[in-house]
């Protein structure tokens, strides 16, 4: 939608592109970057997919099917942003695999917010931990920063709840990126939350209507939450958990990076605990400890580390590869992923050819279900059926 309100022309066939089986952001931005329109690149899809090895056709929704999502956003009460919209979050904007749409509802303005903190934690935190959650995140409300979190239970919940404690205009606000549809409330328990967030805040996904949250749309939820904040506290999480996916992808992405130090007795402070000793997370007793790195956080967004910044770089630059070049990536390229997820930094290193041939191919093979594109910038083998 525009910033007035009216309905972007294009979107049904962006949208379009963007629900295609096997597109996802990546895949949706070297499409749009090597085609003329959305449509052009739809009309492109089953060549391309066909040179990635794919033997039947892909799943292009209907254009019925797409209006009828937009309908239901617009019935919510909600909006759907582009890549291309003036009002999509100008820090999402900055990752290379920045989701190409955003569904929300609530104020638009809060996902564009100049200072941002995210918020994760353990679902199943201790008292202490929820109260310090909560605590902190009425302070960085009053500081007029607004809270970003993922409405789960636990150290989420309690966040969302510190940041709108607020009632006066000059403080900050609260966003929750879920994983599921607009239409879905998950858990169930915090519908009170989630209808409180729409009100005063934004709920924002990249998931279609309908879509019930599964463990595969969590990485993408917290993709959100890294992306939308200049900086990511962690409150209690234990080793392997999806909080420290978000702290991973905020320090891929070069947004500061907190830690709660906890006990050493409680697996649920083991994550957190080893992102300060791994990491170099910043220790967080207070909201001092944060407000100094993230005004540095501030002038630095938007700065990659060096693999990224040279995979933005060259997404957006013209492809001069040949068809004989592209024949030798594409013999190549499957030899070198792994069931592993692999950055593709490393590929490109590895077969010393230009990111833009490596991401060509990686469409391609992405196109016919054989590669996923994870958020974080790495690339891993699928299995026939789909799965890593």
């Amino acid at each position: 939608m525009n910033g007035d309100g009216r309905l972007n022309p294009d979107l049904p066939a962006l949208l379009r592109l963007a629900r295609t089986e096997n597109v996802g952001p990546v895949t949706w931005r070297r499409l749009m970057h090597d085609h003329p329109s959305a449509e052009e690149a739809l009309a492109a899809l089953p060549e391309r997919a066909r040179r990635g090895g794919r033997k039947g056709p892909l799943r292009i929704p209907e254009q019925a099917e797409i209006e009828r999502e937009i309908e239901g956003v617009l019935s919510l009460g909600g909006r759907i942003l582009t890549l291309f919209d003036p009002d999509y979050p100008p820090l999402l904007a900055e990752l290379p695999d920045s989701p190409p749409i955003l569904s929300m509802l609530g104020n638009p303005a809060c996902l564009s917010a100049p200072r941002s903190v995210g918020i994760v934690g353990a679902r199943n935190a201790s008292a202490a931990g929820m109260r310090f959650a909560e605590s902190l995140s009425t302070e960085l409300s009053h500081a007029g920063i607004t809270v970003v979190s993922g409405l789960a239970r636990g150290i989420d919940a309690a966040a969302h709840q510190g940041a709108l404690h607020g009632e006066f205009p000059e403080w900050g606000s609260s966003v929750a990126a879920i994983a599921g549809g607009l239409d879905v409330v998950y858990p169930a328990e915090n519908a009170a939350l989630q209808a409180l967030l729409a009100e005063k805040g934004a709920v924002v996904t990249e998931a279609p209507l309908g879509t019930q949250p599964q463990a595969r749309h969590f990485p993408r939820r917290n993709r959100l939450i890294a992306g939308l904040s200049l900086g990511t506290v962690v409150v209690e999480a234990a080793m392997n958990s999806g909080s420290l996916i978000t702290a991973q992808l905020a320090d891929r992405y070069s947004r500061a990076l907190f830690a709660v130090p906890g006990s050493p007795l409680d697996p649920r402070c083991r994550g957190s605990n080893d992102l300060l000793r791994s990491r170099n997370a910043h220790l967080v007793e207070t909201i001092d400890d944060i407000l100094p790195y993230l005004r540095h956080a501030h002038a630095a967004a938007g700065q990659m580390s060096p693999g990224f910044a040279e995979a933005q770089e060259e997404w957006g630059a013209p492809s001069l590869t040949g068809d004989a070049d592209l024949d030798r990536v594409r013999r190549m390229i499957p030899s070198l992923i792994s069931f592993t997820p692999v950055p593709v930094d490393d590929l490109v290193r590895r077969c010393q050819f230009s990111v833009s041939a490596v991401l060509t191919v990686l469409t391609e093979l992405e196109l016919a279900g054989r590669v996923e594109m994870l958020p974080g910038g790495a690339v891993v083998q699928l299995m026939p059926d789909g799965t890593g």
